[in-house]
This record gives structure tokens, C-alpha cells and sequence, in this order.
């Protein structure tokens, strides 16, 4: 039983994540405490309790102190991760409905699904474009392909918008099994080609235009050549954002009331110039997100990225308990950095 202590750096919910992950993955039992004791709503919320209840379903986990606002878990897997087809809403967690980032749940489940005996089909309900998370366009534009080159074949599509507060969205996954990850080669991206999305929906069609046309304008200023496209869509409850894209890096900034659409787009832009700057390989988010593929794999996968976050020491240092795993940062918070990370080689037929 590996007992974790919730207030370990940043504190948040990624310290549940990343070891649900690896206790289905590893098969070994956990006791957490202190769940998100750094946060204003301490405890379990109910994107974290479906992720629980989703992990647990693929391991057969026997669970206690999984309720909404527990601060202690204790997660005991009972057999290696099954393959399947499995549905998951957030809603079922929030007693009438919830916006928890479905996206984040996602990042929990694909880490022992890779390991399982089969294909796997899941299915998440809730939001998709959230704040506080990675939207789906950031995980389908700039995280998969990045996976795609530890060999992992996973495939994402949306089916229905979810903003907060309302929630409502839809995202399904195809995630196929494999034996081995191996460590790619990373390299500074190159290119001055600049995808994205503008994207409202229940709005007027001119704010997802008018978003368009800031960014591009803004963009071909700073010598990039842009492609972002406007779209208006149907959904639960009004939303807006934008999200900016190029290998290696994700760009996003979300509208509320009031904000204008201008400025919406200029805060994507401002992140993206600012990486672009920085020549490093990818970006702040990434650097935290890699860093589990990176630890399963063989071979050791070396990057840099332009700002190093308390999210990515607190992974680091959670990886390193958990896997025993050699992960050398050579950076100051908030600085450029370099990060190393020396695989342990997990194989598929090892798991159980």
C-alpha cells in the first residue's frame, strides 16, 4: 500500500489522477489523504470522483471514502486493466449535472488502457471546454499527435460542446493496446503555420468571427501564417473560446460575459508568441503531461520547455514515488527548462 499525501506540492487534483493511472497500471493499492487540500472546495468534486469510479471499473478496484468532498481514498485494484466499452457522466456525480472537465478523466484512463488485453471504447459526458483543464482541441491537436510518436494509437472525437456551467458535452476515445512505449526524439518545432478553432456556441455568429480575425490579423503581424476557423455550434448553455495550435503547442483562452471577443483572441495569441519565443520543444503543458508517457516508456525522451510549473514538479516528484522513475529538471520554476526523463521500460506483458 503506497499511502500519498494530497498537499504534496501544488495539490491538486493531478496527484489523484496520476496515481490512479498507475495503481491500475501497476496493480499496486494507494491511500490518499489530504485530497486537493490546497484548493478553495477541498476533497473529492465530481470530475474527480468519476475519474475514481471510471479507473476503478477498469481495474476492478475495491474503493473507500469515494463520495463528493471525501479527502481520503483508498484505491485497491483487483485485476489487470480491461479492455472494454465503458460510459462515464459526470453528471452522475453531481446530483443534477456537471461541467467537470472530461478531458482530465481521459488523462487518467489512458495510461492502463494502453496496458490492457483489448480494445477499448469509452465514452465521457460532461465538459469539453472548461477552465482549469485541457480543452478537447488541445488533447485531439497537439497531445495526441505528440503520443503518437511513443507509438500510442488513440483516437478522439467530439460529439457535443460542454461549457461551464453547464456541461452537456460528449467526447468518445478509441484507445488501442500496446506492448511498449519508446521514447521519440523531440525537436524545437519549425513551423510558422498556425491552426485553430474559434468556437461559440448558442451566440451570434459574429463573435466566433470576430475572434477569427483578431488572431489571424495579430498573427500574420508576428510573421506566423494562420488558418483558425470560426465556427458557431449548438450546445447545453452558451459558450466561447478559442483554442491556437502548432506542433508541440496549445493555445487557449475561454470567453465569459462581458469580456470582449477581441481580447479573447489576444490572450491565445500573446501565449503562443510568447512559446514561439522561447524556441523550446513544447510547451508548459505538455512538459507536465509528458512526463508519464516519458516514465513508461523505453529509452530515456529529453525536452525542453518555456516555463517549468509547480503542476510539473508535483508530477515529477509523484512519478518518482510511485515508479521510482529518474526524472532530472534543470530549471527554475517558472523559468525555461530542460527536463530528462529515463524510462522504466513498462511492458505489457509485465502488467498484472
Amino acid at each position: 500500500m503506497l499511502n500519498i499525501d494530497g498537499r504534496t506540492g501544488e495539490g491538486g487534483g493531478q496527484i489523484l489522477r496520476t496515481s490512479l493511472s498507475l495503481a491500475a497500471l501497476t496493480g499496486r493499492p494507494f491511500t490518499l489523504t489530504h485530497i486537493r487540500a490546497n484548493r478553495t472546495q477541498p476533497g473529492l468534486r465530481p470530475q474527480h470522483l468519476t475519474a475514481v469510479h471510471a479507473v476503478a471499473a477498469v481495474c476492478g478496484a475495491a474503493l473507500e471514502g469515494a463520495a463528493i468532498s471525501s479527502q481520503t481514498l483508498v484505491f485497491q485494484p483487483q485485476v489487470a486493466p480491461q479492455g472494454a466499452t465503458y460510459r462515464f457522466d459526470v453528471a452522475n456525480a453531481a446530483q443534477g449535472g456537471s461541467a467537470g472537465a472530461v478531458t482530465l478523466i481521459w488523462q487518467a484512463l489512458i495510461w492502463p488502457l494502453l496496458f490492457a488485453q483489448s480494445k477499448s471504447h469509452v465514452t465521457l459526458h460532461g465538459g469539453t471546454h472548461v477552465p482549469f483543464s485541457p480543452p478537447f482541441h488541445y488533447l485531439a491537436q497537439v497531445v495526441l499527435p505528440l503520443l503518437r510518436q511513443f507509438g500510442i494509437d488513440s483516437t478522439l472525437e467530439l460529439n457535443a460542446w460542454g461549457w461551464y456551467p453547464a456541461g452537456g458535452g460528449k467526447i468518445t476515445a478509441v484507445i488501442q493496446p500496446t506492448n511498449q512505449l519508446h521514447a521519440p526524439t523531440l525537436t524545437v518545432p519549425g513551423t510558422k503555420l498556425v491552426a485553430g478553432i474559434a468556437a461559440v456556441t448558442n451566440l451570434p455568429a459574429h463573435i466566433p468571427q470576430r475572434m477569427a480575425n483578431r488572431a489571424q490579423n495579430l498573427l500574420i503581424d508576428a510573421g506566423f501564417t494562420p488558418n483558425i476557423q470560426p465556427v458557431r455550434e449548438r450546445g447545453q448553455g452558451p459558450g466561447a473560446s478559442i483554442v491556437l495550435w502548432l506542433p508541440n503547442g496549445g493555445f487557449t483562452s475561454l470567453g465569459r460575459p462581458g469580456l470582449p471577443a477581441d481580447q479573447v483572441a489576444e490572450t491565445a495569441v500573446a501565449q503562443l508568441l510568447a512559446f514561439a519565443r522561447s524556441h523550446t520543444m513544447v510547451d508548459e503543458h505538455l512538459a507536465d503531461q509528458l512526463m508519464i508517457p516519458a516514465a513508461l516508456a523505453h529509452g530515456t525522451t529529453r525536452y525542453t520547455t518555456n516555463r517549468l510549473t509547480r503542476h510539473a514538479l508535483t508530477n515529477a516528484e509523484l512519478l518518482r514515488q510511485w515508479l521510482g522513475v529518474s526524472i532530472e529538471i534543470d530549471g527554475e520554476l517558472d523559468q525555461a527548462t530542460e527536463i530528462v526523463v529515463s524510462g522504466v521500460s513498462i511492458r505489457h506483458d509485465n502488467n498484472g
